[in-house]
């Protein structure tokens, strides 16, 4: 009953997207994706096309809305105290599989621009760390991604 009636509270579409306002895990996983490719720097359109991609396809949202929870994400980004803050809302509220996936998309960022950077992958250590992912799982990911995205793993070491 309860489910029924909150659903009457969020945004409805007619695409069945999940934007919720102001949802803390959906502002958490976007600042995350957004920290990680600023990190290196250098912010592109790459990496904005990938981050949006990503969102769309994690939380079921069109173009519109991606781009919404992008730009409330970027807001949150500038504080450096919120990195803990958001590993924290995603460690909490994802299971361990889930944060795994969030590991991977986070490689899929920092390798938009095709190259790995010593300060993202120093930032992937540690988030993984954060989120209580494995080394051995994080590398797997990375593996996986660099697979996805037809990447030389020789030519990206981390």
């Amino acid at each position: 009953m309860l489910k029924h009636i909150r659903k009457l509270f969020e945004p409805s579409n007619k695409q069945g997207s999940t934007l919720k306002v102001d949802d803390p895990l959906q502002t958490a996983v976007s600042a995350l994706l957004i920290e990680a490719a600023l990190f290196d720097g250098h912010f592109d359109a790459r990496e904005q096309t990938q981050i949006l991609k990503l969102l769309r396809s994690r939380f079921s949202l069109t173009e519109e809305e991606a781009t919404a929870l992008f730009e409330r994400a970027r807001e949150w980004v500038d504080n450096p105290n919120n990195l803990h803050r958001f590993t924290k809302t995603a460690k909490d509220t994802l299971p361990h599989e889930e944060r795994i996936e969030l590991i991977e998309m986070l490689w899929e960022v920092v390798y938009a621009d095709g190259k790995l950077d010593d300060f993202e992958a120093n930032l992937l250590r540690r988030i993984g760390g954060l989120l209580y992912v494995s080394d051995q799982e994080r590398g797997a990911a990375r593996k996986r991604v660099l697979s996805r995205l037809g990447i030389d793993e020789s030519q990206s070491p981390e």
